[in-house]
């Protein structure tokens, strides 16, 4: 392929191809990865609970630690969970 307009062909084509196959190989662990989910449900896992544990190991811990806190302090205020400081203050 000869440069047009200055653009390398042969260059983008490589880089075009190896995009390519690197999508085949992305579409080809997507449905290793749904096979396992399967096997997992087929074996009584819940494969929702699974899908978040594995979003929560892949986060920082301060951005959890973070996220943990809030999600107490939210359910705190919608009375989902007891507020342990307002219990002892009304004994």
């Amino acid at each position: 392929m000869a440069d047009v307009g200055g653009i390398a062909g042969e260059r983008l084509k490589s880089f075009i191809e190896r995009i390519e196959r690197l999508e085949e190989e992305k579409r080809a662990l997507a449905e290793d990865i749904k096979e396992v989910y399967a096997e997992a449900k087929g074996t009584g896992f819940d494969t929702k609970i699974m899908r978040q544990i594995i979003r929560i190991r892949k986060m920082d811990k301060d951005d959890l630690d973070e996220q943990e806190t809030l999600l107490d302090l939210y359910k705190r205020a919608l009375g989902m969970i007891p507020d342990f400081s307002e219990a002892k203050a009304a004994e």
